[in-house]
């Protein structure tokens, strides 16, 4: 038997073993991402930016200049609001949690069983779980003489509480909502790709916390998950934790579904596209923060100096998909506006509508709104059609009513890109060589979605379709998890 059929052989024995004993214990292989809220759901526009204002208070937060607090103008607006959210299995046995997908935080975290503050019910019709450390055979304390846990105060998301030694965390946000709680050792078990022909359930023991105390809005059962999956950029992280132990790729992408009924893909692991452009990430930073330069409307140039976009201790370009809308600092937001309102003044009618500005047209908006670009470091341009700017928001007198889902952070020196530009485009984090990048894509369609960091490899994701058959050729490379797919497409904020 040569080399390549033996590794191939033994690859597959250990492959079905493990399969076996995890179907065994009932756990399933693929996590599904849900909306929270029906398509045809609506609700006021500035619900919305209440939402992001209160997000926005918690993933700025770390700022050493303060918390940024954004100011929100109400409008009534029939806008779909949608949350994305994963269900994880944890523990031994495993359990349940819906969790909320969040690149503007670090830490996974799910509420505990002896928490007498949390919500019991929630308004999205999924039914709430609390993870017990008791009831888990495989759960480990992270005391505060942990090294884990010492890495982790370093990054300001933990505290020692002195009487229980257990390594906790407590945070305190603008909007007066919060968690706190301690960590813990576990099982996370997730789909695993070994090959473009080879999918099994596999697990992988990380650090997260449990939740014994929730307040403010994190309280309400409105909108009630067990968590947060935190993909952000620091070590705590589960892409990090997973990526440490060469668990997964340091990358993870998305393609958000903008149109329809939403969905879309999550993976950790790099989609793959020849017209994806990558601009640097702006290192030291715990956000996704990009080196914005400038900002065309109609191919023109805006006058904004570039300084405004300069990241400092209170300033800077965050890409967040978590956040709905889009925020820009006033001194891009007024010549925004200013070359919007010149583009359209033949053939648009200008109208303020409870504080925004809007037009009413009576012909799509593709033909009379101008294109825009984001222009980033490294000759990155983000192009953006009029739909990635514009919010449908009604009729008036028979007219279509567009209002510009671009608003201003007022006083504030953060801007903000959310999903309204982020949607319709595949987007990778590729924190191993601190860079992101995106390109125009239907999101409806599959992706191919790289097994290797060489990139010899790949499979095609969406339905877990596979577009090649041929396995990697190393036993030692199978031992690796390499990408884990998140299907059963998500939705547009």
């Amino acid at each position: 038997m040569t080399a390549v059929a033996l590794a191939i052989a033994l690859a597959i024995a250990a492959a079905t073993f493990l399969s076996t004993v995890l179907a065994a214990a009932g756990i399933q292989g693929v996590l599904t991402l849900q909306r929270a809220f029906p398509i045809d759901e609506k609700v006021e526009l500035g619900v919305i930016k209440a939402r992001d204002r209160a997000r926005h208070a918690r993933i700025l937060q770390t700022f050493s200049g303060g918390i940024v607090d954004f100011q929100v103008v109400g409008t009534f607006d029939p806008y779909v609001v949608g949350l994305y959210f994963t269900k994880v299995r944890l523990g031994t046995p495993p359990r349940d949690f819906n969790v909320q997908i969040d690149t503007g935080s670090d830490i996974l975290w799910v509420a505990c069983s002896s928490c007498t503050d949390c919500p019991q019910s929630s308004g999205l019709g999924i039914p709430l779980n609390f993870f017990d450390p008791a009831a888990s055979s495989t759960v480990s304390s992270i005391s505060c003489s942990d090294n884990i846990c010492a890495s982790i105060v370093q990054t300001a998301a933990a505290e020692c509480f002195g009487e229980s030694n257990q390594c906790g965390y407590s945070f305190q946000y603008a909007d007066q909502s919060g968690t706190a709680g301690f960590y813990v050792s576990d099982i996370l078990y997730f789909d695993s790709i070994l090959s473009t022909s080879l999918v099994v359930n596999s697990s992988a023991p990380i650090v997260f916390g449990c939740s014994t105390s929730l307040f403010g809005d994190l309280a309400k059962s409105t909108k009630a998950l067990d968590g947060i999956f935190g993909f952000g950029r620091q070590d705590v992280s589960v892409i990090s934790q997973l990526s440490s132990h060469k668990i997964t790729p340091k990358v993870f992408s998305h393609c958000l579904k903008g149109d329809g009924n939403g969905g879309g893909i999550f993976a950790l692991g790099e989609i793959l596209d020849p017209r994806i452009v990558y601009t640097p990430l702006v290192p030291s930073q715990p956000h996704y923060n990009l080196y914005l330069q400038s900002i065309s409307v109609n191919g023109e140039l805006l006058p904004i100096d570039p300084t405004v976009f300069t990241t400092s201790v209170n300033q800077g370009t965050i890409v967040d998909s978590g956040t709905t809308l889009v925020y820009l600092v006033e001194a891009a937001y007024e010549p925004f506006i200013a070359a919007i309102a010149a583009a359209v003044s033949t053939s648009a009618s200008s109208i303020i509508s409870n504080g925004n500005q809007c037009y009413l047209v009576s012909t799509s908006v593709a033909e009379i709104f101008p294109p825009v670009s984001f222009n980033f470091a490294g000759g990155a341009s983000m192009f953006l059609k009029p739909i990635d700017y514009l919010v449908h928001s009604g009729f008036v007198d028979g007219a279509s009513m567009w209002c510009v889902g671009f608003l201003k952070a007022s006083n504030q020196g953060t801007t903000i890109l959310g999903d309204l530009v982020l949607k319709d485009k595949i987007f990778v984090y590729d924190l191993a060589q601190q860079r992101l990048g995106w390109a125009d894509y239907d999101c409806s369609l599959s992706v191919n979605v790289s097994l290797t960091p060489s990139k010899d490899e790949f499979m095609n994701a969406g339905q877990l379709s596979v577009s090649s058959s041929s396995f990697i050729s190393t036993s030692a490379a199978l031992l690796y998890i390499l990408v884990v797919v998140l299907v059963n497409h998500f939705s547009i904020l």
